[in-house]
């Protein structure tokens, strides 16, 4: 019995490391993220709300605010999905919800800010 929870346990991260791997979404570093936005033309996508948004924002970046779920998918579909996207949030952590809602919409190179705008605006 203990030898089948301990294979059952080790099937488990295995499969979640796998998961992991597969991810289509790379999570970048605050000079990461201003280097690729900086040199490259890219799709940048502001998702906090739009009072959050308009309290200051990456320039460049498209407000899809995403606690607006219908409208969030619509909105995305408009874009390039061929085309890299680049997503953040305040924190990191609604952009790293939204980066999973856009491997499923079929997005296939996500790029999303670590630390988020909090980190952004930092010195």
């Amino acid at each position: 019995m203990k030898n089948i929870l301990i294979a059952l346990l080790v099937l488990g991260f295995s499969s979640n490391i796998q998961a992991q791997s597969d991810s289509l979404v790379t999570v970048l570093s605050k000079k990461e993220f201003k280097e690729a936005i900086t040199k490259n033309e890219v799709q940048l996508v502001d998702v906090r709300t739009s009072a959050e948004f308009d309290q200051g924002a990456i320039d460049g970046a498209i407000n899809i605010d995403y606690f607006e779920k219908d409208q969030f998918k619509e909105s995305f579909e408009q874009l390039d999905k061929s085309k890299p996207i680049y997503i953040y949030c305040r924190s990191g952590n609604r952009s790293g919800k939204a980066a999973i809602i856009l491997e499923e919409l079929g997005f296939t190179k996500i790029y999303d800010l670590k630390g988020g705008y909090l980190d952004w605006t930092k010195e």
